[in-house]
C-alpha cells in the first residue's frame, strides 16, 4: 500500500510539472500585460478586424470541410478496404510535416498559374492574399483532428444497430443521420472543436498563402518582429482570452451533450 501511495504521489508530481509547463507561459503573458495596454489594444480597429478574420475563417474551414469529412470518417470506421492503413496514414500527414512546408505545397495547387487557381480567377477571386486561401490553409492543417475524432466516434457505435435498421427497411442515409451520427455526435463535436481551435492558431501555412489580410497569429508575429515583445504581447493576450472563452463555451456544450 505504501508503494502504491508513493507511486500516486510521483505521478501527481509529474502531472503537476506538466500543468505548470502549460500554465506558466500563459500566466506570464497576463502578468506582464497591464489592463491599460489590453484595453487600448481592444480599441485598435486593425486588431479587432484581424481577430474577427481569424475566428470566422477558422469556423468556415471547419464547417465547409466537415460536410465531406464526417461521412468519410464513417466510411473509415465501418469499411475495410485495400490500402485503408495507407489512407489513415495520409490523413495524419498534415500533423507531421512542417506547416511552412505545407503552405509551400498548397501554393503549388492554388496559385494563379494552377488549374484550381485559374478556376478561381474565372470566378473573380484568388486564393493568394484572400480569406479563401486562409480557409484552405487552416483546413489542411486541422482536418486530421476532425477525421480522427469522428472515426473513433463511429467505431464506438454498435454496428448491429445500423444493420437492424437497414433490415427493417431504413435507407443508408436515414440510418446514418438517425442512428450513427446521433450516437457518435459527442466525438464528432469534439473533433469539430479541435479542428476549429487548431485552424485558428495556424501560422505557418497561412502566412505563405495569405500574409494579407492578416489573421491574428500573423499580426502577432509581425508586431513582434517590427516593434518587439511589449508591442506584440497585448495582442497575444487578447487572442488567448478570446480563444479560451470560445473554447470553454464549446467544451461546455460538448460536455452537456455527452451527459444528456
Amino acid at each position: 500500500m505504501k508503494n502504491l501511495q508513493a507511486t500516486y504521489l510521483l505521478f501527481w508530481f509529474l502531472g503537476g510539472l506538466l500543468l505548470l509547463f502549460v500554465i506558466a507561459p500563459l500566466l506570464g503573458i497576463f502578468l506582464h500585460t497591464s489592463p491599460v495596454d489590453l484595453f487600448s489594444t481592444v480599441k485598435e480597429q486593425e486588431v479587432a478586424a484581424s481577430i474577427w478574420l481569424t475566428l470566422w475563417t477558422a469556423m468556415a474551414a471547419t464547417l465547409i470541410f466537415a460536410i465531406a469529412a464526417i461521412p468519410f470518417a464513417w466510411i473509415l470506421a465501418r469499411k475495410r478496404f485495400l490500402f485503408r492503413n495507407w489512407v489513415l496514414a495520409l490523413i495524419d500527414i498534415p500533423i507531421v510535416i512542417p506547416h511552412t512546408a505545407a503552405g509551400i505545397a498548397l501554393l503549388g495547387v492554388v496559385s494563379r498559374n494552377t488549374a484550381l487557381g485559374k478556376i478561381a480567377d474565372t470566378l473573380g477571386f484568388s486564393f493568394i492574399g484572400n480569406p479563401a486561401g486562409i480557409i484552405i490553409a487552416m483546413a489542411f492543417v486541422s482536418l486530421p483532428f476532425l477525421l480522427n475524432a469522428a472515426r473513433n466516434g463511429f467505431e464506438a457505435v454498435p454496428e448491429h444497430l445500423e444493420k437492424t435498421a437497414l433490415s427493417l427497411g431504413a435507407s443508408p442515409l436515414r440510418v446514418f443521420f438517425t442512428i450513427s451520427l446521433p450516437i457518435a455526435w459527442k466525438s464528432v463535436l469534439s473533433g469539430l472543436i479541435m479542428m476549429w481551435a487548431r485552424g485558428m492558431s495556424e501560422f505557418g501555412a497561412v502566412v505563405i498563402l495569405a500574409y494579407h489580410p492578416m489573421v491574428a497569429p500573423v499580426m502577432i508575429y509581425e508586431r513582434f518582429g517590427a516593434f518587439g515583445l511589449s508591442y506584440a504581447r497585448p495582442v497575444a493576450a487578447l487572442l488567448i482570452i478570446i480563444c479560451l472563452i470560445v473554447f470553454f463555451i464549446l467544451r461546455y456544450i460538448s460536455t452537456n451533450n455527452r451527459n444528456a
